[in-house]
């Protein structure tokens, strides 16, 4: 009961950040967006790196859900011009936005499938999805950002 609670509140939260961020995006100034698309970042790394292949129920279907979420943001978090200090960001992203994008539709693709497969209970359908977004945060990072 006590991990629904949690999942349930998890799931306020970011739906609250995620509306204040489609809110202000276009106010976001470059630093700002630098900042949230590293926090999401961030986000999606303990997602995927935190076990998430091995979790079921609940807790699969929080992990697959955030990343439906974060990959639904990302690319108003890339306004043009925000490759400043701290960011890894390269400026092909922007000359290449079109095949920048579809990597992030490709990785929310998976996502949704992820999630699909958590809230129908299948393993095999959920891990799949996951291998998905991982292929592609893979490629985005090789093609789009400094090392």
């Amino acid at each position: 009961m006590f991990i629904r609670i949690t999942t349930a509140l998890a799931f306020v939260a970011l739906a609250a950040v995620g509306a204040l961020g489609v809110i202000a995006q276009d106010a976001l100034s470059p630093e700002e967006a630098v900042a949230m698309r590293q926090d999401l970042m961030k986000s999606n790394g303990a997602v995927l790196q935190g076990g998430a292949m091995d979790k079921t129920g609940d807790e699969a279907i929080a992990a697959a859900q955030t990343l439906v979420d974060n990959f639904t943001q990302l690319p108003d978090l890339f306004p043009a011009g925000s490759t400043m200090e701290g960011s890894r960001a390269l400026p092909v992203i922007w000359e290449n936005w079109e095949e920048f994008t579809a990597l992030i539709d490709t990785a929310k693709g998976g996502a949704e499938a992820a999630l699909a497969g958590a809230q129908a209970g299948d393993v095999d359908a959920y891990k799949a999805g996951l291998q998905t977004v991982m292929g592609q945060c893979g490629a985005c990072h090789e093609q789009f950002r400094a090392s």
